[in-house]
C-alpha cells in the first residue's frame, strides 16, 4: 500500500468541505481523493496510479469531472480559514509539460507555452504569512511574473505588505498594491 496523505482527523474536516461541494459520498471516496493527492504529489502518469487506489481511469474521471465543475477551485477557497494578511508572498515557479501535452483540439486556453526549458506552464502564487496559498494563476511557460502580477494582487483582499521578488518589480504593479492599500 503506498503511503497516504491524510490522517483520520484531517479526512473527516475535508469529507465535510466535499460533501458541501457536491462531491457524492460513495464507498471509495477516501481511497479516490488518496489516489487524486498521491498522483499531484509523486507526479506519475495516471495509468501507473497504484491499484491500492482503485481503478486509475475512474480515478482519472473524476478528478476531471471535478476540476472541469470547478469544484477543486472551491474546495481549494474553502480551505482557506482565516489567513494572515499581514504579509502577502509573491511568486512564480515553472512546471515543465510532457513534450506531448500541447496542442489539444480546445478552445480554452491550455497554460501550456514555450520557454528555454521546452514546454512549461507558470504557477504565480500568493501565499500569506504562514505560508498557506491564497490565490494563484497558472499560465503558460513564457508569460513573466510582472505580466501576470496584476490578475494575482487584484485577488488579494486587504494585505498590509506584499513581498515579490524582483520579476515583479515595475511602477505599475507599485501603483496597482497602493491603491488596495498595502506597501
Amino acid at each position: 500500500m503506498p503511503r497516504l496523505m491524510l490522517s483520520n482527523e484531517l479526512w473527516s474536516k475535508l469529507k465535510k468541505i466535499l460533501l458541501q461541494h457536491a462531491i457524492y459520498n460513495k464507498p471509495d471516496l477516501r481511497i479516490t481523493v488518496e489516489g487524486m493527492l498521491y498522483r499531484m504529489r509523486v507526479g506519475c502518469p495516471w495509468r501507473d496510479l497504484p491499484s491500492a487506489f482503485g481503478e486509475w481511469n475512474s480515478v482519472y474521471k473524476r478528478f476531471n469531472a471535478w476540476s472541469a465543475a470547478g469544484k477543486w477551485l472551491n474546495i481549494f477557497k474553502a480551505l482557506l480559514v482565516d489567513p494572515d494578511f499581514e504579509w502577502v508572498f509573491l511568486d512564480g515557479s515553472y512546471a515543465k509539460a510532457h513534450q506531448h501535452s500541447a496542442g489539444a483540439a480546445s478552445d480554452q486556453s491550455e497554460a501550456i507555452g514555450k520557454s528555454r526549458a521546452g514546454n512549461t506552464s507558470k504557477i504565480h502564487l500568493a501565499v500569506d504569512a504562514y505560508g498557506l496559498p491564497i490565490a494563484f494563476e497558472i499560465t503558460g511557460g513564457e508569460i513573466n511574473d510582472c505580466t501576470a502580477a496584476p490578475q494575482l494582487v487584484a485577488q488579494l483582499p486587504s494585505a498590509e505588505v506584499i513581498i515579490a521578488d524582483k520579476g515583479y518589480d515595475s511602477e505599475s504593479i507599485r501603483q496597482q498594491i497602493k491603491a488596495q492599500g498595502a506597501r
